[in-house]
């Protein structure tokens, strides 16, 4: 008995120790993340990757505002009147991200853990005509945010309170007060959050409508104006032919007494 029990105690450990150890491993693979925005060419946007294992697993390009309303002391310090914080998505955030094969997530953390992101990525299989289909769908947004934090909130009452494509995006976010919409704006978005094949290199975009619309605007005029010219120089040719055919006949005299200086 005393065997047994020995046994079953070091088998018990032998499962707590592979059950840290898994814990430890996927706690390391969440915190392969790096914040790349430096290298972006526009002030705004921001670059963030996480890897899996040394491999690339998940990587997002985009600039983002938060435009948040709070309620403030009138000036007879009696009623509330409301005010409207607009707090930008800064260089240098701290990031943390964890990869799968279905559900991948991105968090972002700036101000001193003031204000966080966070966007939840699921991916979805699709009977096709083709066959299955994978595509993948931004299922959760969460914004948190600390009304306390000075620089952005002037004197909030009740401080403390909480709540993921080219073109600009709105998304309307559900508070904790149902009178109060925090508006997330999106923009110079790129992100793909599975089945990313080689490092820093995105796989063939599927542009929002709103950029296909606008590509459409900006390349109608120039295609309609290449059909303009087209049917102008055809319409030059044709003209240039015909006279030169015309000026080459032969004019039959319509009266009879032009007959006589013919010859």
């Amino acid at each position: 008995m005393d065997l047994r029990g020995r046994a079953f105690l070091s088998v018990h450990r032998l499962r707590i120790l592979l059950m840290l150890f898994h814990t430890m491993a996927q706690i390391m693979a969440e915190q392969e993340v790096e914040n790349l925005s430096g290298l972006s060419t526009n002030a705004e946007k921001d670059i963030f990757v996480v890897r899996e294992n040394g491999t690339t697993c998940l990587m997002a390009e985009f600039a983002a505002k938060f435009i948040v309303p709070y309620d403030v002391w009138a000036s007879n310090y009696v009623d509330l009147i409301t005010e409207q914080a607009d707090i930008a998505l800064t260089r240098g955030a701290e990031v943390n991200g964890r990869c799968g094969s279905s559900e991948s997530e991105l968090q972002v953390f700036w101000v001193d853990r003031a204000y966080a992101l966070k966007m939840l990525f699921l991916k979805e299989s699709h009977n096709t005509s083709k066959g299955p289909e994978a595509t993948w769908r931004l299922s959760k947004v969460q914004f948190v945010y600390d009304s306390a934090e000075k620089t952005h909130f002037k004197d909030a009452v009740s401080a403390g309170k909480s709540y993921e494509c080219q073109a600009q995006q709105t998304i309307s976010l559900a508070s904790s007060d149902p009178q109060k919409t925090v508006t997330m704006i999106l923009s110079a978005v790129h992100i793909q959050p599975f089945d990313i094949i080689s490092d820093f290199v995105f796989s063939e975009e599927h542009k929002c409508p709103v950029d296909e619309r606008e590509q459409l605007e900006e390349t109608l005029p120039l295609i309609l104006g290449l059909i303009l010219g087209l049917v102008i120089v055809v319409t030059l040719v044709i003209y240039h032919i015909h006279h030169k055919m015309t000026a080459n006949q032969v004019q039959i005299p319509r009266d009879r007494s032009e007959y006589k200086h013919m010859g």
